[in-house]
């Protein structure tokens, strides 16, 4: 059932907003209308719901444990890119539940290892082995537990572009370098989507999902 038409989706854009432009987007070669689409509804809810609030955390940061709730929201914004990148949809199914369909999901384990071993510039420091450790360790650690486990550490500032480091006693997360890569991404992800079809369908496919309950 679709969400009511004011609802807002990003920033001011509402439901019913998107439900107009929509009929520009399905024309694939209108640039216009996907550069718009990629400003006005991707970025502008990655930068109200997930940017902005973590600049204003870590401007105002004493490296007291801040890094937790950084990283806590990272991951959640990781299966948003993902998720949005592949057009696919969480659904919470309980026994006896129809099986998911064919752009559903119902864990994130697989959309993890997806992002951080396809998805410049992730895929350099993780292979399927790492991403997993991340997922299990540091993604469910802190969402769970507000905690890392297995070893797994969150550092600030790193001098290289290293985004994850194995040390002697600890496995490192930079979480500065970490966010950096994140915005790469975003980038990255502009251009994908104003060249592939595929990628289009996909983002029209998670935006119809967000409109509904």
């Amino acid at each position: 059932m679709q969400l009511p038409l004011d609802t807002k989706i990003a920033g001011w854009k509402t439901v019913r907003d998107w439900n107009n432009d929509k009929n520009f987007l399905l024309d694939f070669s209108n640039s216009l209308a996907w550069t718009d689409a990629y400003r006005n509804y991707f970025l502008t809810r990655l930068e109200d719901r997930y940017l902005d609030p973590l600049k204003a955390i870590k401007e105002n940061g004493t490296y007291k444990g801040e890094g937790f709730s950084i990283m806590a929201i990272i991951c959640s914004l990781v299966e948003f890119l993902e998720s949005t990148y592949q057009g696919i949809n969480y659904r919470y199914r309980r026994a006896g539940d129809p099986p998911l369909g064919t752009f559903e999901y119902g864990g994130s384990s697989d959309i993890f290892v997806s992002f951080l071993t396809l998805r410049s510039p992730f895929n350099k420091d993780f292979d399927a082995t790492k991403a997993e450790d991340f997922y299990k360790y540091v993604r469910c650690g802190l969402l769970h537990e507000a905690r890392t486990k297995g070893k797994w550490t969150i550092w600030g500032f790193n001098s290289t572009d290293l985004l994850i480091e194995y040390k002697t006693d600890e496995i490192v997360v930079y979480r500065d370098n970490f966010l950096d890569a994140v915005k790469i991404f975003i980038q990255h992800y502009n251009t994908d989507l104003l060249g592939s079809n595929n990628r289009k369908e996909a983002f029209i496919r998670k935006f119809d999902n967000l409109c509904n309950e």
